[in-house]
């Protein structure tokens, strides 16, 4: 039998009352802590590197770049590539997993969320998860929301404010509420 990590980024209904709930609050917390520390005092770009690791569980590249605050409900859930850029004030809700591809740019206040909660009035307080994947070389605007279940492609520009609701394909841009299609990324010839 799975265990609640193993259920909760499969996908199934977790409820409040799962007799493994403790599980998760207990992470929830740990990550709590650490994005406090991250937080609320100055950290070099070493430093942040070092607690960003901590929090997701896993070594991140010398080359990732974090510009604090960060926020985040769970953390563990979290791997990022090479060169990746995530701006202020950015909020990754990543019980069901986030993916950010190499070289891709996440702009300030950007929301990548992977977690929800179930129609039924009688079983709203508990949560379904569907992982977020960001490509390589992907830019995210500005005030972007990513919903669970959403993979943005490679090279594929989200413009600020979008709320994207279904798979952006790679090396186009989408804007709006819901986001939609409305152009193409094409590499620029130089001269």
């Amino acid at each position: 039998m799975k265990n609640i990590l193993e259920r909760d980024r499969a996908g199934d209904v977790i409820a409040l009352t799962d007799p493994e709930y403790d599980t998760i609050r207990k992470i929830i917390d740990e990550a709590q802590e650490i994005t406090a520390e991250l937080n609320h005092t100055f950290h070099n770009r070493g430093e942040v590197r070092e607690l960003f690791s901590c929090l997701t569980g896993a070594e991140v590249d010398e080359t990732f770049q974090l510009l604090p605050p960060f926020y985040t409900d769970f953390g563990k859930n979290i791997r990022v590539g090479k060169n990746v850029f995530i701006n202020h004030a950015c909020t990754f809700m990543d019980r069901g997993g986030i993916t950010v591809g190499d070289g891709a740019l996440i702009g300030p206040k950007v929301n990548l969320i992977t977690i929800n909660h179930v129609m039924s009035p009688s079983r709203r307080s508990s949560t379904v998860c569907k992982p977020v994947v960001i490509g390589k070389k992907a830019w995210l605007g500005v005030g972007a929301t990513v919903l669970p279940g959403v993979t943005i492609g490679d090279n594929a520009v989200v413009s600020a404010g979008a709320v994207v609701t279904k798979n952006v394909p790679p090396n186009v841009v989408v804007a709006g509420v819901p986001a939609r299609v409305i152009g193409t990324v094409a590499e620029e010839k130089q001269g």
